[in-house]
């Protein structure tokens, strides 16, 4: 199947099916993949096929090149929704990560007070202090958890830490007090191996409810496969079962919304 990679630092508008017109920095390098995960389901690929030697893009340059795009946008009537972190990689993980965060803070209140800043990670920095800092000051801090099964997220998310625990993760996550949005990858099908990788049954749905319960965060999103995945024969978690599982989070008090 193909897979993408996006340009760098800055791409869009586009439409985001939970975060309505989004404006994307992209904090890896436009022509490969810099990722703590190799996820089965990326839709940027492999890391093997997406291996760069190229620079992150400067603090210097994200700030000017979303500067430049934040007036043109206004020049043109067009109001993003919101400045999504996300792209061909953990965004985290960028050297420069906190004041980025500060320089878009300052951008979005100069030029789009009215959008969200928003930043999608796979938590893997968190136990950082500041990038924890950093993201409690952004207005969506949404961050990965798509079970909390040790094999099955070696098999899926596949971290390359070999420290990555996700119980410390789900501790880490406390530590915002509630200022976060949990995201979770609901899914069907096996890998290319012939794998199972459900993990829609009860017997990763209770745990998983459980951690959300413990983690008490603002909001969940659950969602699906939706682009094209590297690995061939995943398939999409159906309608009826995501909306099942976000029944189950609105009933422990949390806001859920699932998008197919």
């Amino acid at each position: 199947m193909s897979t993408l990679l996006y340009p760098s630092p800055i791409y869009g508008p586009v439409h985001s099916r939970r975060l309505g017109i989004s404006l994307g920095i992209n904090l890896m390098p436009a022509d490969g993949k810099i990722c703590t995960f190799d996820c089965i389901y990326c839709e940027c690929g492999y890391q093997r096929d997406r291996l760069t030697r190229s620079p992150h893009p400067s603090r210097s340059v994200v700030a000017s090149v979303l500067e430049a795009q934040l007036r043109k946008m206004h020049e043109e009537g067009v109001h993003p929704d919101v400045l999504t972190f996300a792209g061909n990689g953990e965004p985290t993980s960028h050297p420069d990560f906190p004041g980025i965060i500060d320089d878009t803070l300052r951008l979005r209140d100069e030029l789009c007070p009215g959008a969200k800043v928003s930043v999608l990670s796979n938590s893997t920095f968190i136990h950082r202090l500041a990038v924890r800092e950093a993201l409690m000051r952004v207005d969506n801090n949404i961050l990965k958890l798509d079970t909390v099964d040790a094999p099955y997220i070696h098999r899926v998310d596949r971290p390359l830490q070999p420290s990555y625990d996700v119980a410390k993760i789900i501790e880490d996550m406390k530590r915002f007090h509630g200022h976060l949005i949990i995201q979770t990858m609901f899914m069907r099908g096996t890998t290319d191996e012939g794998i199972d990788v459900d993990n829609t049954s009860e017997a990763f749905v209770a745990p998983w409810l459980q951690a959300v319960a413990d983690i008490a965060p603002a909001e969940v999103m659950i969602y699906t496969i939706d682009r094209e995945t590297p690995d061939r024969h995943l398939l999409k978690a159906t309608r009826q079962q995501l909306d099942a599982i976000r029944e189950r989070v609105k009933a422990l008090g949390i806001e859920c919304t699932a998008s197919y």
